[in-house]
């Protein structure tokens, strides 16, 4: 029975009025338990006295929790308004700076980046000017009909207004109309595909299905090495000091027979001090007796698939099975050999078997955290469920295990897009190839920590299928696969998931949304504005359910990011100079800093004279990855903070024709421009 404050319960209890409350002061966080009247003293106001001193004891005790709970509410307002302060100081210091993305990198293409930044700053004078148009206009009673009151008054203003309106609805709404109809079908058609998507991977679940291995017997210790297939490990990297030691040291450490796998580390660095350091690892682990190899290009022809095409062409590649790539910050398990090479065997037509990946820094900061609900519902949803329905995805590049058959089959890398992985897939699933996918078998990476990195990368994965799409089209009509598979191929795989998403996410929330709101003539419904992206949302973070927290700021920046997606969709489906930028991506070396540790003392002990000079090599390397923080800095992306400042002036004009969904959307939308416009979402620099 619940304690009675009041009344003749209390009484009846002992006459002390119901359960005294202890406050604990121990910390600025006050905590709150409650003590029973037999813990209480007989001799305590609290536990003996009259009703009248139990009710104005327990009278003062409800005040000092009320006072408490002030307290803390003051003090989570006092956080708050120092945050914002923070944010503010941090904004104001990136326009003192005036560091914006106009300043291209040596050898950028900006002609389409400037160009498409002019169309959107035309399209934000003219908003403005609309704006105070119908402002005024409101002001002077003029409502948002064409009527004969208008008609009647005198004045040129009131006449240019009066042809505007007629403008607007006799010639803009209709198109408009039409093109909001277009891109509402577009998507509720992509709204399915996600939903059809998710309940494939709800029905995976619910079934248990998952590949299994047909050799079971393989991963017996006594097993001879004749039982092991012969694998090669690559590893491409390119100036990624901060985590190519941890890196080597993870796939050295793999638990495979030496004498049957070869590691080749694939250097394309251009800095001599980078090169030296992955150099001397290298030789460090081949006194270890590890069987690893150093490759360094000095010309980086087709970046990584030039890199990689490169080291197939080694002779003794024709004495390997398999391949296995791994980029320069992934991590994989000792055990990932034996829990990906089985499931080729008694299956001659399996091309590629596929890791998911896990993010060391998931946590690190917002943008990490949205990236990382993005990625789960890539690898948990799309991976998994094409993989176990159709035998077909998207190689991710890393973490995947090839059967050198296949991909000599297929024509090897190819340096004609920035997307090589999804290249070599495309043309191994046109050979008939089948792909596997293991959501159990994880692989540590990390996760771009700044939006400059993240947006890099962006372009470049929403550019490259553009482009492959493009190539490989007529390839994709006049293959011999099925035409349920050509229509995977080129409906759902290329034009609904790569260029469609993109299409109707920035058209729609970013150009028609705020269009609208000046010609409301043509309308969008509140449905579409709210109740089906928040659905969406839902559906993309159940893969991660600790991010649901983040499901506002989720929305709010996929559509944020539709920009730079539109950008690369463009520049790679007509070919643009943009399309063949290829940048790697910045990585920070958070990858396991303890494991990193552990590593040095481990391979301390055991090495001899070798050691000295490997922890000399650490402690500079460390000196470096300071000096490089010191070159680093937040910038402002001009595109963003345009298209914020856009989406606030459609606000203000939604207030004129109360529209409530519409006008909470466009702000909280123009807020989160105008975050990463300023470039406070991810990585600050000091």
């Amino acid at each position: 029975m619940a304690p009675s404050w009041w009344g003749r319960d209390a009484r009846a209890n002992g006459g002390g009025g119901g359960t005294p409350v202890v406050v604990k002061m121990e910390n600025p966080n006050w905590s709150i338990s409650e003590v029973s009247a037999s813990e209480v003293a007989p001799d305590s106001p609290a536990g003996g006295g009259g009703g009248k001193a139990g009710r104005g004891m327990n009278a003062r005790q409800i005040t000092w929790v009320l006072l408490l709970k002030a307290h803390r509410a003051a003090g989570r307002l006092t956080g708050a308004a120092s945050a914002a302060l923070a944010v503010a100081a941090a904004a104001r210091r990136r326009v003192a700076a005036g560091r914006t993305d106009s300043d291209a990198a040596p050898g950028e293409n900006t002609a389409l980046r400037t160009r498409f930044y002019g169309c959107i700053r035309v399209f934000l004078v003219l908003s403005l000017l609309l704006l105070a148009v119908e402002v005024a206009a409101y002001l002077q009673g003029w409502h948002l009909g064409v009527d004969e009151g208008l008609l009647a008054v005198d004045g040129l203003f009131a006449a240019a207004y009066a042809g505007w309106m007629r403008a607007r609805l006799d010639y803009l709404a209709p198109p408009l109309q039409f093109l909001t109809n277009a891109c509402v079908v577009l998507f509720l058609i992509q709204s399915v595909d996600r939903l059809v998507l998710c309940l494939g991977c709800f029905w995976i679940r619910l079934k248990g299905i998952k590949p299994v291995p047909m050799a079971a017997g393989k991963e017996d210790v006594e097993a001879g090495a004749e039982d092991f297939p012969m694998v090669l490990v690559q590893m491409p990297m390119c100036n990624e000091r901060e985590v190519y030691q941890q890196s080597i040291g993870a796939v050295c450490s793999l638990d495979w027979p030496r004498s049957n796998f070869l590691i080749q580390v694939l250097d394309d660095s251009d800095d001599a001090t980078t090169s030296a350091l992955i150099k001397e690892e290298v030789e460090k682990w081949q006194r270890e007796g590890v069987r690893i190899i150093y490759r360094h290009r000095v010309i980086r022809d087709g970046y990584k698939a030039g890199n990689l095409k490169s080291a197939m062409n080694c002779s003794y590649v024709k004495d390997y099975e398999f391949v296995v790539i791994f980029d320069a910050d992934f991590q994989p398990q000792a055990d990932f050999l034996k829990r990906t090479v089985p499931h080729f065997k008694g299956k001659d037509d399996v091309g590629l078997v596929q890791a998911r990946w896990s993010f060391v820094n998931k946590d690190e900061n917002l943008l990490t955290r949205l990236q990382n609900i993005n990625l789960c519902f890539h690898f948990e949803v799309e991976q998994q469920v094409n993989g176990a329905f159709l035998n077909f995805f998207g190689f991710n590049g890393t973490a995947g295990v090839w059967r050198i058959k296949a991909l000599e089959d297929s024509g090897g890398w190819m340096e004609r897009t920035t997307v090589e992985d999804m290249d070599i897939a495309v043309r191994a699933h046109l050979k008939g190839w089948k792909f596997v996918f293991l959501n159990d078998v994880e692989c540590q990476c990390e996760l771009p920590e700044s939006y400059e990195a993240y947006r890099k990368q962006q372009h470049r994965w929403h550019s490259g299928p553009m482009q492959l799409f493009r190539l490989c089209f007529v390839d994709i009509i006049k293959s011999k696969i099925g035409f349920w598979k050509k229509f995977n191929l080129i409906f759902l795989f290329f034009l609904l998931r790569k260029l469609i998403l993109p299409f109707y996410s920035f058209i729609l929330f970013c150009v028609i949304l705020p269009m609208t709101m000046f010609v409301p003539e043509a309308e969008l419904p509140a449905w579409i504005v709210c109740y089906i992206p928040a659905t969406m949302s839902i559906l993309n973070i159940l893969p991660a359910p600790k991010s649901f927290p983040f499901i506002v700021p989720y929305l709010l920046f996929e559509n944020t990011m539709s920009v730079t997606k539109f950008n690369a969709m463009i520049s790679g489906l007509f070919q643009l100079g943009s399309a063949y930028e290829w940048v790697v991506t910045k990585k920070s070396g958070r990858s396991s800093e303890g494991d990193l540790v552990a590593l040095v003392e481990k391979h301390s002990k055991q090495q001899r004279v070798g050691s000295a000079p490997n922890l000399d090599a650490l402690t500079k390397e460390s000196n470096p990855k300071k000096d490089s923080k010191k070159k680093k800095h937040n910038r402002i992306y001009r595109k963003e903070l345009a298209l914020s400042f856009l989406l606030l002036t459609a606000a203000a004009r939604s207030l004129l024709s109360a529209q409530g969904i519409h006008f909470y959307f466009l702000l909280f939308q123009g807020v989160s421009f105008l975050v990463v416009g300023l470039d406070l979402i991810g990585e600050q620099v000091e």
